[in-house]
């Protein structure tokens, strides 16, 4: 099984403070991604400015599209993304379209994965060549408590059988990663553990360490 990445989630409501974190994280995370927040306040010049402050680092549009995945996508990675997201909801001509501007472009579109969705949904997208897939526990649901249960789990294994690699967000912290040991992890997502942490290399640093500690040191 692969070694997870470690992904920055940036949801600040505007660029600059976006900017201060990735200025120091850039070197100790393996993927950055423009947060659907910070793409509604600053639109894909946020994505733009990500790219030129990191070349050759993975960045994400975190535009969770469900319509118009065609027009949606080629603005997205024509600003220099090379994953986008399209939310599970969107109609499978949508995901489609999407897709192929991806692949057109050299990059891939994830699925996020948020309220009523099912395995032949996720069969279908992997049939469409789907890769990869985000597994979210979201802000609200965290605010009240909810934590990660053994549905969630064999909700990921299913989707990992069916050869779909999930990344993993929602609240994550380093100590949370054994839970996921038998799952296909491509990243996990961490926002605030890291952007609002008092010394945030130090938590990307403990991060990559349990990842190595469960998954070994080399992708």
């Amino acid at each position: 099984m692969n070694r997870p990445l470690l992904q920055l989630a940036l949801d600040h409501t505007s660029l600059n403070p976006a900017l201060q974190s990735v200025s120091a994280l850039r070197n100790h995370v393996d993927i950055i991604e423009a947060g659907t927040i910070l793409c509604i306040s600053e639109g894909l010049q946020a994505v733009r400015a990500l790219r030129q402050m990191c070349p050759d680092s993975i960045i994400v549009a975190d535009l969770k599209v469900a319509d118009a995945g065609e027009t949606l996508a080629t603005e997205a990675f024509d600003a220099g993304a090379n994953w986008m997201t399209v939310i599970c909801a969107a109609p499978l001509a949508t995901v489609v379209k999407a897709h192929q501007v991806a692949q057109s472009r050299g990059g891939e579109i994830q699925i996020e994965l948020f309220g009523n969705w099912t395995l032949d949904d996720a069969k279908a997208w992997r049939a469409a060549g789907v890769r990869q897939a985000i597994y979210h526990r979201g802000r609200d649901a965290q605010a009240s408590g909810q934590s990660w249960s053994q549905q969630d789990l064999d909700r990921m294994k299913q989707l990992s059988d069916l050869g779909l690699e999930l990344s993993i967000t929602g609240g994550i912290t380093p100590q949370d990663l054994g839970l996921f040991k038998d799952i296909s992890v491509r990243a996990f997502i961490a926002g605030r553990a890291l952007s609002e942490a008092e010394h945030p290399q130090e938590v990307a640093k403990a991060f990559h360490r349990q990842i190595e500690e469960i998954w070994g040191a080399s992708r």
